[in-house]
């Protein structure tokens, strides 16, 4: 039984699609109209061998956070749809992921209690700064609880996730 979700969240800023394949091979196509904002779900799918497709259109001129906020809101409800019940999945996973000059550990808990602590210093630009905050939207909408540190989040969350579920 294949386990994926598709969700249309339109609100009066954004408008966004998403087909997620939990039993994926880790192809994404991803148009979000931020750049840096792509390439980061596309490690989530590639990482944590999910299948993603995901349209979103917004209000970037005005900032980007409404993008990236329903995006989380959506990708988290697709996940939640995605696991049904969550029989047979291990509920719990962690992974550390070693890249370059850093090591970023994360721990994902797909209980269905949100809660969400990001322990990280964002040196890099505000655009940055956005999307990391968005990774807390991602485990309340998802009701996934999840402790994240250091530069690579985001592959260490997608293999995380992948382990748990």
């Amino acid at each position: 039984m294949a386990r994926g979700a598709t969700i249309h969240r339109k609100t009066n800023e954004t408008d966004v699609r998403l087909k997620l394949n939990l039993d994926g091979r880790g192809k994404a196509r991803i148009t979000t109209g931020i750049r840096f904002f792509d390439h980061m779900m596309d490690l989530v799918a590639r990482h944590g061998a999910f299948d993603l497709q995901l349209k979103a259109s917004g209000d970037l001129d005005v900032d980007q956070h409404h993008t990236v906020e329903d995006v989380g809101i959506t990708l988290g409800q697709a996940v939640e749809k995605a696991l049904g019940a969550k029989r047979g999945i291990l509920r719990a996973g962690y992974f550390l992921m070693p890249m370059d000059e850093t090591l970023a550990a994360a721990a994902v808990d797909l209980s269905g209690r949100p809660y969400c602590v990001v322990a990280a210093k964002i040196a890099a630009n505000a655009d940055s700064a956005v999307i990391m905050r968005r990774i807390t939207t991602i485990t309340m909408a998802g009701r996934k609880s999840g402790s994240v540190m250091c530069t690579k989040r985001f592959h260490a969350v997608a293999r995380s996730s992948r382990a748990a579920s």
